[in-house]
């Protein structure tokens, strides 16, 4: 008979915290070391909306932010007094924990389902066309000749609708680009004058000119290769398989030169200097609802209430 002790058992159960008796949902927060005012409460909003008024938000926690693709999800906690949700960013949408328990598999779903729904909107095509539609449907139509060629004639017939792809490119861009009134405007299917024109205009200045040379270079480049491809009769399919290449990247290359004012935005914190500035909008403020920036690093926000008030805690607390 062994009558030692056992000393790795608790004398007393009375520091063990129950498993059956959680920490209540709405106090989560206030053991929470970050919180982000207005990116919780945008969350907390959009999960009551859905709810249609059924379901109060209890708390709201960001778990991480996974980088896909160069896009960001951020992933969000919610407890709601009837319901526990993952709620995914960028299109947002939820997804009860009930049905979806592992968050791996939630994330790999919803990222899954909105490549569906945005490949879906772009067969079915939005009320507003594309200012590169014609651009695109040149592009395809030579992806579609090359697919089908044999004879040096076929591929000559690739070349002819990329270099028409090339025209309607820099036709594109140049009703989105203002140019100066006095400045001298090339021939409709002068390519590369357009090029060093809209190019001295999207990328002015000394610091951007790596960039400007670059955008130059294979412009100039690509521009032959497209004509020799259409009238030269040793036309052959790896010519026409890199001009379609290079078509290809010069017509990304002006989308992200057309939208690079909202990539690559200097705006900085003045607290801070950080760039990591969010734009929220909040309905109440007066007259009639209006946006705001706040910083993800430190804090900082342009809201005419400052969330560090008493009442705006309170309200952190409270989710």
């Amino acid at each position: 008979m062994n009558d030692k002790p056992e000393h790795n058992k608790l004398e007393s159960d009375d520091c063990v915290l129950p498993p059956d008796h959680p920490l209540p949902a709405d106090q989560l927060g206030r053991y929470s070391p970050e919180r982000d005012f207005y990116a919780e409460r945008d969350i907390a909003d959009y999960v009551e909306g859905q709810a249609r008024g059924e379901e109060t938000v209890l708390n709201v926690e960001r778990v991480k932010t996974e980088y896909v693709l160069g896009d960001a999800y951020e992933i969000w906690d919610v407890h709601t007094d009837k319901d526990r949700w993952w709620v995914i960013t960028h299109p947002t949408n939820l997804y009860s924990q009930r049905h979806f328990p592992s968050l791996d598999y939630t994330l790999s779903f919803h990222i899954g389902l909105m490549m569906r729904v945005m490949s879906r909107s772009e067969k079915d095509g939005d009320d507003e066309g594309s200012p590169f539609d014609e651009v695109m449907r040149r592009q395809v139509q030579a992806a579609k000749l090359l697919e089908r060629a044999i004879e040096a004639v076929d591929f000559q017939s690739v070349g002819m609708q990329l270099r028409e792809c090339l025209i309607s490119l820099v036709s594109a861009v140049r009703r989105r680009v203002e140019l100066e009134a006095e400045a001298e405007r090339p021939k409709d299917a002068d390519v590369i004058g357009w090029n060093r024109l809209l190019t001295s205009k999207m990328c002015p200045g000394e610091r951007n000119d790596e960039l400007r040379n670059y955008m130059r270079a294979v412009v100039e480049k690509a521009w032959p290769l497209v004509n020799w491809l259409t009238h030269h009769r040793n036309a052959n399919k790896t010519s026409a398989l890199i001009a379609l290449d290079a078509v290809d990247a010069i017509g990304k290359h002006y989308m992200r030169l057309l939208s690079r004012e909202r990539h690559d935005r200097t705006d900085q914190c003045p607290r801070c200097a950080s760039r990591n500035l969010r734009t929220f909008f909040d309905i109440a403020i007066a007259p009639e609802g209006a946006y705001f920036e706040s910083c993800a690093e430190c804090g900082w926000d342009s809201h005419p209430g400052n969330p560090d008030d008493e009442e705006d805690q309170e309200e952190v607390e409270s989710l």
